[in-house]
């Protein structure tokens, strides 16, 4: 019998990121304590660039657009937001979204699928995934739950599984 295995992957549908933008655009355009603080949220390239006249109010906009991605279905460890910086009169915070797993992160996954996962699981580093495989279905199963509650700062998904 063929090994059966499964890609461990850290992606982001970017049609969903964009949805959740323009709806946190729109919120901040009509709520009431976001008027006349000259707040905004938009693309700036690949990167996402938060405005408002006051760090108060910058964060305040990271966090409604932090509501609509989770109501998307994105995890915010996908989201790495930096500080607010002030740029003359107004307050700019920069966002980008992580897509990949690191090579430490994958570093770390492997050596717990080998210390803490079934003897059978075998996983190895293909560029930004992890493809983990093994004779046996119930071993992979059991190496999704393990992955599933592992410490790490990325977005895990799990694909292809055959």
């Amino acid at each position: 019998m063929a090994d059966s295995s499964f890609d461990v992957v850290s992606k982001v549908d970017h049609q969903e990121v964009d949805n959740a933008l323009n709806q946190a655009s729109k919120e901040i355009q009509q709520r009431y304590d976001f008027k006349g603080v000259g707040a905004s949220i938009e693309w700036s390239g690949e990167a996402i660039l938060i405005k408002a006249n006051s760090e108060e109010r910058a964060n305040a906009v990271l966090d409604v657009f932090q509501s609509k991605l989770i109501k998307r279905g994105i995890s915010l460890k996908a989201l790495e937001a930096g500080e607010p910086q002030a740029s003359g009169k107004e307050f700019r915070l920069g966002a980008t979204i992580k897509e990949g797993i690191a090579q430490d992160v994958a570093k770390k996954l492997t050596k717990l699928l080998r210390d803490e996962g079934p003897k059978s699981v075998k996983a190895q580093i293909q560029g930004d995934e992890l493809r983990v495989s093994s004779k046996s279905r119930d071993d992979l199963q059991a190496a999704i739950a393990l992955l599933k509650g592992a410490d790490v700062d990325t977005a895990l998904q799990f694909v292809n599984y055959r």
